[in-house]
């Protein structure tokens, strides 16, 4: 694997046991620069908690977890603990694997501290991923209470793609703030953890600007205030690539994503009003090739890794510049290079931080919604019933009589599975597997449709 020269400057000084603000952009592999450095300073022999990793997330707990695991051997064991299922089942998980680093949302994290289930006492790494956001999604009360839980931890790394504000520390956890009456607030100090220690920065947010020749940014002027037909009209046009399309509210994506399907696009939801198993259902989709398009709050705008997305839409228009580069960081990623789409209607004026490369124009296109290759199929075993991917991949070959390439990315959950299916091969594949056992076990076996 060759390392970026961001990668290689926080792995070498994360070794170094300093305390690291790590700032980077969006898409320049933040979360490996830092678990390089984590899984080196992990000891196999010890069966402890020795590391922990904070998220704003659900979906980026998971994520982690998977690098983590693709960068690992067998002797370490992580695990990803967050909210939307039970703490009991958490709790099993964690007494059965016995962690060595978790990765863990705020509330979930604490939850466990407090119900003992977590030993944290021989953590000697604790890292704040995307420490910013944290603060912005309301996290600030228990990012104080993990600094005060975790303040003797001997090094601890920020990472962020946001710059810091150094007149008013907003993101360490000061505040200059009044009430509406003059008076001051009352805020949280800043984290001991963080107050009491130095930091050594590493900053290659001036780089954005050159992971930005890869994005191209183009101005698409709608003529009607409503610009769900200028949408679909682009969609379109360019024809079934991987795109995310950006609204401001959650009613929005509900509002946009019928539309879009009322026109026959497959298209994935996702917005933090959803629950995690219809949120997890809808990032498979999106991330199998089977929905072309998600339709998404600025929930999907941080942390979140969905390769190979080659168009961002900004239906609604981005309110501030680190909007607009979060939002658009989720294309033109590494040496890929990508389209940030932005709708304007007739009331509306581009913002001036944004620079346009061109202007395009579709109220000629004719709406066709292109259609999808691969479909999904859900199966209702998972790891808890000792199920792998290569038992799905050998009872679909065997079984359903597919061949590799009609089956695309495999994923399993702890109850439920899911697989990406050549759409062509749909069909037959649910006739031959009807009633079949996979690994002994009866299960329901459909295709997964959208929510």
């Amino acid at each position: 694997m060759k390392l970026n020269p961001m990668q290689l400057e926080a792995g070498k000084t994360i070794q170094q046991h300093h305390n690291v603000l790590l700032l980077s952009p969006t898409g320049s592999g933040k979360t490996l620069a830092y678990l390089l450095p984590l899984i080196a300073r992990i000891d196999a022999s010890l069966d402890s908690l020795q590391a922990v990793v904070v998220v704003p997330s659900r979906e980026l707990a998971a994520q982690v977890e998977q690098v983590f695991k693709s960068q690992t051997n067998t002797s370490l064991r992580g695990l990803a603990l967050y909210g939307g299922r039970p703490t009991m089942e958490e709790h099993r998980r964690i007494r059965e694997i016995r962690p060595q680093v978790v990765f863990a949302t705020p509330g979930r994290l604490l939850d466990h501290i407090g119900k003992q289930n977590l030993n944290i006492l021989g953590v000697k790494l604790l890292v704040l991923d995307e420490y910013d956001k944290c603060l912005e999604l309301g996290f600030r009360e228990e990012m104080h209470r993990i600094g005060e839980a975790m303040n003797y931890v001997p090094q601890v790394v920020v990472a962020s793609a946001t710059a810091f504000e150094e007149d008013k520390r907003d993101v360490w956890g000061e505040r200059a703030a009044t009430s509406e009456n003059g008076k001051p607030k009352k805020v949280l100090p800043v984290p001991a953890l963080i107050a009491n220690r130095k930091f050594t920065a590493i900053n290659y947010l001036d780089t954005a600007e050159e992971l930005s020749t890869r994005l191209t940014v183009c101005e698409i002027n709608s003529p009607q205030k409503d610009k769900l037909e200028t949408l679909a009209k682009l969609l379109t046009h360019i024809g079934g690539v991987s795109s995310i399309v950006f609204v401001a509210h959650r009613e929005s994506v509900e509002r946009v994503g019928q539309y879009l399907r009322d026109n026959g696009f497959a298209v994935s939801l996702y917005h933090g009003g959803q629950d995690q198993e219809i949120r997890e259902r809808s990032l498979y989709r999106f991330r199998s090739g089977a929905a072309s398009v998600m339709v998404s709050t600025d929930l999907a705008a941080r942390g979140l890794d969905i390769p190979e997305v080659r168009a961002i839409v900004h239906y609604h228009l981005p309110l501030d510049a680190a909007t607009f580069a979060h939002r658009s960081g989720r294309t033109a990623r590494w040496d890929a290079e990508g389209t940030a789409y932005l709708l304007v209607g007739p009331e509306e004026k581009l913002p001036d931080f944004i620079k346009v490369d061109e202007t395009a124009n579709v109220d000629g296109v004719v709406i066709k919604a292109p259609l999808s290759q691969w479909a999904v199929l859900y199966i209702g075993r998972g790891k808890k019933d000792k199920l792998s991917k290569a038992d799905i991949l050998g009872f679909l070959c065997k079984k359903g009589g597919l061949t590799a390439p009609q089956i695309g990315r495999i994923d399993v959950n702890p109850h439920t599975s899911y697989v990406a299916i050549q759409r062509n091969a749909l069909k037959r594949l649910l006739q031959q597997v009807s009633g079949e056992k996979i690994k002994g076990m009866k299960t329901l076996i459909e295709e997964m449709r959208a929510k």
